[in-house]
């Protein structure tokens, strides 16, 4: 868990806007952003072109936001829609070839050893399950397709899809997992003049300590500490991809969320 006092000012730096312009880019990674184990990445590729991902020392996994491509790693490759995903271990390479103009938004963690590379096919009519959920209720209801989700082995990666419903809430009530879990939120598919709000704050109950941070697609905020529900304008369903980074194997759990005991109860 990231030290030292929560400001306002410092919950500010917790969003970023990821880069539009051709290419791998590593947008959140600790030492450069205000985390321990979470990074998120950014490939921007036009139709045509190819990427090699050298996954090194993390697992990592990839969503598809924006176009098609074909994935390829040792003797598997697919046709990767938009929101198609993949997971991938340490020590291995993956070529990306745009096949229409694309975007990924890769989460990557520390590799332990405990994973197994797999292909996951978007499926919005899957049954509700262990991959397509819906959590919350009333105001606070959202569609989920998990991208990693428990029941498959990963070292420290939870991760999936989330969308609000039509000027909605996520994440409510809300949660802090800051002991044992590091989120990013990653927002795609809500461009202007689509937005939402991500709030984030570290005090039960707080209202004068609550920062405010405008969303829409490309941007995306961390949250290493505290609570973080999100609402969507009016028009507009807040879509997003998450990456749950643990500080531990044994941490890597979907159990652990600790909802602000003074919104417990509020819907």
């Amino acid at each position: 868990m990231i030290q030292g006092k929560i400001t306002k000012e410092r919950m500010e730096q917790w969003k970023v806007v990821s880069p539009e312009e051709e290419g791998f880019h590593e947008v959140i990674a600790p030492g450069k952003t205000d985390c321990e184990q979470v990074y998120v990445y950014r490939l921007n590729l036009a139709a045509g072109k190819s990427f090699t991902l050298h996954t090194r020392d993390k697992e990592m996994n990839a969503a598809c936001v924006k176009g098609t491509a074909k994935v390829a790693w040792r003797d598997f490759s697919a046709n990767c829609k938009m929101l198609d995903s993949f997971y991938v271990t340490g020590n291995m390479e993956v070529t990306v070839t745009a096949e229409e103009d694309c975007c990924f938004y890769v989460g990557a963690a520390v590799d332990e050893g405990y994973g197994k590379p797999f292909f996951r096919a978007f499926d919005r009519e899957l049954p509700l399950g262990e991959i397509h959920q819906i959590h919350g209720k009333g105001v606070g209801s959202r569609e989920v397709f998990m991208t990693v989700n428990p029941e498959v082995p990963s070292s420290r990666l939870l991760a999936g899809l989330t969308w609000s419903e039509n000027g909605a809430w996520t994440s409510w009530p809300p949660h802090q997992h800051e002991k044992d879990l590091e989120e990013v939120y990653c927002y795609f598919a809500m461009e202007p003049p689509h937005f939402g709000l991500h709030l984030s704050y570290v005090e039960p109950g707080s209202i004068h300590d609550v920062v405010a941070h405008t969303v829409c697609s490309g941007t995306m905020v961390l949250a290493p500490r505290g609570y973080h529900p999100t609402a969507a304008s009016p028009g507009t369903r807040n879509a997003y991809f998450w990456v749950l980074a643990a500080h531990s194997h044994e941490s890597r759990r979907y159990d652990l969320a600790v909802s602000d005991p003074e919104r417990a109860m509020l819907n």
